[in-house]
């Protein structure tokens, strides 16, 4: 039968001879497994890094950013879901970079890092691994922007080429994830709590859908789960949904759901909590915990002034603030 076996999500697709797997793009090709969008994104822009989001890792800083077709969830309001749910075959705009050429490309146009993000990096994970060492080599910066589904060796290995991860925590509830994104949550949380443990910088965004994942009882111990397993200083970006894909029907964000949601999880004691999607909102900032003073001043994804010292302090208090300035 020539059968084979991925390893690389919770899922473990069991591939026949031609067939794909969950993901679309994870193939068997005579009995060995092959990602046929290696060295063919679909997407190729640059980015500013709080983008992403990251607002604590090399702000303002210029990224080169990279997607293929392909994910291993299937979540009802993908906001890039045309890229997403396809196939590689499917996508009418392939670039052809492999990783030496990402690498050459992301140096001439002047960025200091590469992103793997859009769609979800895990399923061109051997493209992600090549570019990350060489990008390495270079000098340059690793971004993985993420939903997390993956298995804990696969996401160990990679971890000692990555810099930074922005994890999108889909909900802290299992209901939720299987309905909603066809997985399930606990290898999410396993992600974040390797992350850590293999010290990449790592920020944490939860999108807040109105009557699906917006009960306040639920971020609030979603909020001390990352204070007890991740820590007090880890970035929280609460984003703003808006409709789309299989989620049409519902409303948009409220601004006073978001602002209630960040007052929780402060509650829950976490240091640096965001609001996203939601332009001039003070929340977009970063202020010091201890004395308050405005630190980077953002609107949108654009830093207006960074206030903070060199070797990354309060200017005020001296408090130093977490991240890679």
């Amino acid at each position: 039968m020539n059968e084979v076996r991925c390893e690389l999500c919770p899922r473990e697709c069991r591939i026949p001879q031609g067939g794909a797997g969950d993901c679309r793009i994870r193939v068997n090709l005579g009995g060995k497994l092959r990602a046929t969008t290696y060295g063919r994104p679909s997407a190729v822009h640059i980015d500013p890094m709080e983008k992403k989001p990251l607002y604590h890792f090399y702000p303002a800083s210029r990224v080169f950013s990279i997607a293929t077709a392909g994910c291993n969830l299937h979540c009802r309001n993908c906001q890039n879901w045309q890229l997403s749910q396809r196939g590689g075959e499917e996508m009418e705009q392939l670039y052809h970079l492999m990783p030496d050429q990402v690498v050459a490309t992301a140096k001439a146009r002047d960025c200091q890092s590469v992103a793997y993000t859009y769609s979800d990096p895990i399923v061109f994970y051997e493209y992600v691994y090549d570019t990350a060492v060489l990008a390495h080599e270079q000098g340059l910066k690793n971004v993985f922007v993420t939903a997390g589904y993956i298995n804990a060796a696969p996401l160990r290995k990679l971890c000692k080429v990555l810099d930074a991860t922005n994890t999108d925590l889909k909900a802290f509830n299992d209901e939720f994830y299987r309905r909603n994104c066809g997985a399930s949550l606990k290898p999410v949380l396993d992600a974040l709590v390797i992350f850590s443990e293999e010290g990449v910088w790592q920020e944490v965004t939860y999108l807040v859908i109105p009557t699906l994942n917006d009960d306040m009882g639920g971020i609030h111990r979603m909020a001390k789960w990352i204070r007890s397993e991740l820590g007090e200083e880890t970035p929280l970006h609460f984003s703003r949904f808006q409709p789309m894909y299989k989620l049409r029907n519902l409303p948009p964000t409220t601004t006073a759901t978001l602002e209630h949601a960040r007052a929780e999880a402060m509650d829950a004691g976490l240091q640096y909590v965001y609001i996203g999607n939601v332009f001039g909102n003070k929340a977009t900032s970063t202020y010091c915990p201890r004395d308050d003073s405005l630190l980077i001043e953002r609107i949108g994804n654009r830093i207006v002034e960074n206030r903070l010292t060199e070797d990354g302090r309060c200017p005020v208090c001296k408090l130093p603030i977490p991240g890679v300035w």
